[in-house]
Protein backbone atom coordinates (compact mmCIF):
# COMPACT_ATOMS: atom_id res chain seq x y z
CA UNK A 1 0.00 0.00 0.00
CA UNK A 2 1.24 3.50 -0.84
CA UNK A 3 2.29 5.47 2.22
CA UNK A 4 0.25 8.54 3.09
CA UNK A 5 1.91 11.95 2.83
CA UNK A 6 0.96 15.00 4.89
CA UNK A 7 1.90 18.46 3.57
CA UNK A 8 0.89 21.87 4.92
CA UNK A 9 1.08 25.40 3.57
CA UNK A 10 1.65 28.37 5.86
CA UNK A 11 2.10 32.13 5.69
CA UNK A 12 0.20 35.33 6.40
CA UNK A 13 -2.94 36.11 4.40
CA UNK A 14 -2.34 37.19 0.82
CA UNK A 15 0.83 35.20 0.07
CA UNK A 16 -0.81 32.84 -2.44
CA UNK A 17 -1.25 29.61 -0.48
CA UNK A 18 -4.51 28.62 -2.17
CA UNK A 19 -3.00 28.95 -5.65
CA UNK A 20 -0.01 26.76 -4.80
CA UNK A 21 -2.16 24.19 -2.97
CA UNK A 22 -4.15 23.72 -6.19
CA UNK A 23 -0.97 23.51 -8.28
CA UNK A 24 0.42 20.81 -6.01
CA UNK A 25 -2.86 18.88 -5.97
CA UNK A 26 -3.03 18.85 -9.78
CA UNK A 27 0.61 17.79 -10.07
CA UNK A 28 0.31 14.94 -7.58
CA UNK A 29 -2.84 13.68 -9.29
CA UNK A 30 -0.96 13.47 -12.59
CA UNK A 31 1.42 11.10 -10.74
CA UNK A 32 -1.52 8.87 -9.82
CA UNK A 33 -1.83 9.93 -6.17
CA UNK A 34 -5.17 10.46 -4.47
CA UNK A 35 -5.12 13.92 -2.92
CA UNK A 36 -7.26 15.41 -0.15
CA UNK A 37 -7.15 19.22 0.03
CA UNK A 38 -8.35 20.74 3.26
CA UNK A 39 -7.92 23.84 5.39
CA UNK A 40 -7.86 25.18 8.93
CA UNK A 41 -10.06 26.33 10.38
CA UNK A 42 -13.03 24.89 8.52
CA UNK A 43 -11.93 21.57 7.01
CA UNK A 44 -14.99 19.78 8.41
CA UNK A 45 -18.66 20.66 9.00
CA UNK A 46 -17.92 21.35 12.66
CA UNK A 47 -14.82 23.27 11.63
CA UNK A 48 -16.87 25.51 9.34
CA UNK A 49 -18.98 26.59 12.30
CA UNK A 50 -15.86 27.23 14.39
CA UNK A 51 -14.32 29.15 11.46
CA UNK A 52 -17.34 31.46 11.34
CA UNK A 53 -17.05 32.17 15.07
CA UNK A 54 -13.32 32.86 14.78
CA UNK A 55 -13.42 35.10 11.72
CA UNK A 56 -16.80 36.84 12.02
CA UNK A 57 -18.04 36.26 15.57
CA UNK A 58 -16.88 39.44 17.26
CA UNK A 59 -14.30 39.75 20.01
CA UNK A 60 -12.71 36.50 21.26
CA UNK A 61 -10.32 36.35 24.22
CA UNK A 62 -6.83 35.07 23.24
CA UNK A 63 -7.08 31.82 25.28
CA UNK A 64 -10.59 31.15 23.98
CA UNK A 65 -9.32 31.75 20.43
CA UNK A 66 -6.49 29.24 20.92
CA UNK A 67 -8.92 26.66 22.32
CA UNK A 68 -11.34 27.11 19.42
CA UNK A 69 -8.53 26.53 16.92
CA UNK A 70 -7.45 23.45 18.89
CA UNK A 71 -11.01 22.08 18.91
CA UNK A 72 -11.23 22.53 15.14
CA UNK A 73 -7.86 20.83 14.69
CA UNK A 74 -8.65 17.88 16.95
CA UNK A 75 -11.82 17.08 14.99
CA UNK A 76 -10.10 17.76 11.66
CA UNK A 77 -7.26 15.31 12.37
CA UNK A 78 -9.51 12.61 13.83
CA UNK A 79 -12.16 12.63 11.11
CA UNK A 80 -10.37 13.75 7.96
CA UNK A 81 -6.56 13.87 8.02
CA UNK A 82 -5.63 10.62 9.79
CA UNK A 83 -8.18 8.48 7.92
CA UNK A 84 -6.87 9.80 4.57
CA UNK A 85 -3.25 9.14 5.55
CA UNK A 86 -4.17 5.62 6.68
CA UNK A 87 -5.66 5.04 3.21
CA UNK A 88 -2.31 6.04 1.69
CA UNK A 89 -3.55 9.36 0.34
CA UNK A 90 -1.79 12.73 0.19
CA UNK A 91 -3.27 15.36 2.50
CA UNK A 92 -2.56 19.02 1.72
CA UNK A 93 -3.75 21.42 4.41
CA UNK A 94 -3.99 25.17 3.94
CA UNK A 95 -2.78 26.07 7.48
CA UNK A 96 -2.09 23.77 10.41
CA UNK A 97 -0.32 23.95 13.81
CA UNK A 98 2.21 26.56 12.69
CA UNK A 99 -0.60 29.06 12.12
CA UNK A 100 -1.60 28.75 15.77
CA UNK A 101 2.03 29.16 16.82
CA UNK A 102 2.37 32.24 14.63
CA UNK A 103 -0.99 33.91 15.24
CA UNK A 104 -1.88 32.91 18.82
CA UNK A 105 1.66 32.80 20.21
CA UNK A 106 3.33 35.32 17.87
CA UNK A 107 0.41 37.64 17.18
CA UNK A 108 -1.69 37.33 20.35
CA UNK A 109 1.35 36.86 22.56
CA UNK A 110 0.40 33.65 24.34
CA UNK A 111 3.52 31.53 24.87
CA UNK A 112 4.87 29.15 22.24
CA UNK A 113 4.91 26.35 24.80
CA UNK A 114 1.22 26.82 25.69
CA UNK A 115 0.08 26.78 22.07
CA UNK A 116 2.40 23.94 21.03
CA UNK A 117 1.32 21.69 23.90
CA UNK A 118 -2.35 22.42 23.20
CA UNK A 119 -1.91 21.67 19.49
CA UNK A 120 0.04 18.48 20.09
CA UNK A 121 -2.69 17.29 22.46
CA UNK A 122 -5.36 18.12 19.87
CA UNK A 123 -3.60 16.23 17.06
CA UNK A 124 -2.07 13.39 19.11
CA UNK A 125 1.28 14.79 17.93
CA UNK A 126 0.62 14.57 14.18
CA UNK A 127 2.91 16.88 12.20
CA UNK A 128 3.29 17.28 8.42
CA UNK A 129 6.25 15.70 6.65
CA UNK A 130 6.73 18.99 4.80
CA UNK A 131 5.51 22.51 5.49
CA UNK A 132 5.85 25.19 2.81
CA UNK A 133 6.11 28.66 4.32
CA UNK A 134 5.23 31.21 1.66
CA UNK A 135 6.92 34.35 2.94
CA UNK A 136 6.25 37.95 1.95
CA UNK A 137 6.39 41.37 3.59
CA UNK A 138 3.27 42.74 5.29
CA UNK A 139 3.02 45.56 2.74
CA UNK A 140 3.12 43.19 -0.25
CA UNK A 141 0.65 40.72 1.22
CA UNK A 142 -1.82 43.50 2.14
CA UNK A 143 -1.87 44.70 -1.46
CA UNK A 144 -3.09 41.29 -2.60
CA UNK A 145 -6.09 41.10 -0.28
CA UNK A 146 -9.50 41.97 -1.66
CA UNK A 147 -12.95 42.17 -0.10
CA UNK A 148 -13.99 43.17 3.40
CA UNK A 149 -11.37 42.13 6.00
CA UNK A 150 -12.34 39.46 8.54
CA UNK A 151 -11.56 39.66 12.28
CA UNK A 152 -7.97 38.46 11.86
CA UNK A 153 -7.28 40.54 8.76
CA UNK A 154 -8.36 43.60 10.77
CA UNK A 155 -5.79 42.98 13.51
CA UNK A 156 -3.33 45.60 12.24
CA UNK A 157 0.21 45.74 10.90
CA UNK A 158 2.06 45.04 14.17
CA UNK A 159 0.06 41.84 14.70
CA UNK A 160 0.94 40.59 11.21
CA UNK A 161 4.58 41.60 11.46
CA UNK A 162 4.84 39.57 14.70
CA UNK A 163 3.04 36.64 13.07
CA UNK A 164 5.30 36.70 10.00
CA UNK A 165 8.40 36.72 12.18
CA UNK A 166 7.01 33.83 14.22
CA UNK A 167 6.50 31.82 11.02
CA UNK A 168 10.10 32.50 10.01
CA UNK A 169 11.41 31.57 13.47
CA UNK A 170 9.53 28.25 13.35
CA UNK A 171 10.79 27.43 9.86
CA UNK A 172 14.39 28.29 10.72
CA UNK A 173 14.21 26.16 13.87
CA UNK A 174 12.80 23.15 11.99
CA UNK A 175 14.59 23.09 8.59
CA UNK A 176 14.05 19.33 8.16
CA UNK A 177 10.27 19.91 8.01
CA UNK A 178 9.92 23.49 6.79
CA UNK A 179 10.78 24.94 3.39
CA UNK A 180 10.72 28.74 3.11
CA UNK A 181 9.65 30.02 -0.31
CA UNK A 182 9.89 33.67 -1.35
CA UNK A 183 6.25 34.39 -2.23
CA UNK A 184 7.05 37.78 -3.76
CA UNK A 185 8.28 35.91 -6.87
CA UNK A 186 5.98 35.11 -9.77
CA UNK A 187 3.43 32.31 -9.32
CA UNK A 188 5.47 30.17 -11.72
CA UNK A 189 8.71 30.68 -9.79
CA UNK A 190 7.03 29.89 -6.48
CA UNK A 191 5.55 26.72 -7.99
CA UNK A 192 8.91 25.72 -9.46
CA UNK A 193 10.55 25.89 -6.03
CA UNK A 194 7.77 23.80 -4.48
CA UNK A 195 7.76 21.25 -7.31
CA UNK A 196 11.53 20.75 -7.05
CA UNK A 197 11.23 20.09 -3.33
CA UNK A 198 8.23 17.76 -3.71
CA UNK A 199 10.08 15.68 -6.28
CA UNK A 200 12.85 15.13 -3.71
CA UNK A 201 10.26 14.28 -1.08
CA UNK A 202 8.58 11.68 -3.28
CA UNK A 203 11.87 10.05 -4.25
Amino acid sequence: MTQGLFISFEGVDGVGKSTQVERLKDYLETLGRTVVVTREPGGTALGSQIRYLLLHGGDVAPRAEALLYAADRAHHVATKIRPALERGEVVISDRYIDSSLAYQAGGRELTQMQVRELSQFATDNLWPVRTYLLDMSFEQSRMRLTGKPDRLESAGSEFFIRARQAFLDIAQAEPERCCIVDASQSIEDVWSAIKDDVEGLLS
